[in-house]
């Protein structure tokens, strides 16, 4: 069993514990999460993996017809295409639904009609709570 004080630990054991599709997607969005900025860690709350850069990013949820990326601040940033599918009705937060045919980060990706999307983190930027989110780049995170 991970030991409480080792977030890391227990984000593997909670993917091994999993042993279906939403294992295999939650540890591709936590490898494309850790690349996005060298500053990211893991946490874990509420039960929850959570991805943190001066500040909470997002965390990681996994239900039974599908795994869930909540950014707690997210409706705050900009989504030009659309990336966030879930949590719209919100005024601060958003979500990424990603079902089981989901792959490589891509929710709805084995869908027709694919159109990429990305939601951007400008270099210093306030992001609600999470303070300066310096991604500098966009998120490899796509969806159809």
């Amino acid at each position: 069993m991970p030991q409480p004080d080792d977030p890391s630990a227990r984000i593997d054991a909670k993917i091994a514990s999993l042993g279906d599709w939403r294992g295999d997607l939650l540890a591709t969005l936590r490898a494309l999460i850790l690349a996005a900025d060298d500053g990211v860690i893991e946490t874990w709350k509420w039960d929850l993996p959570v991805w943190e850069c001066a500040g909470i990013l997002c965390t990681g949820e996994t239900y039974k017809a599908k795994v869930k990326l909540t950014f707690p601040h997210g409706a705050s940033l900009a989504d030009p295409t659309g990336l966030f599918n879930a949590s719209l009705e919100g005024k601060v937060r958003r979500a990424i639904d990603f079902g089981p045919g989901d792959t490589g980060g891509r929710p709805g990706a084995h869908g027709a009609g694919q159109r990429g999307g990305a939601v951007q983190w400008e270099p210093g930027e306030e992001v609600g709570a999470f303070g300066a989110a310096d991604f500098g780049a966009t998120t490899p995170l796509t969806r159809a």
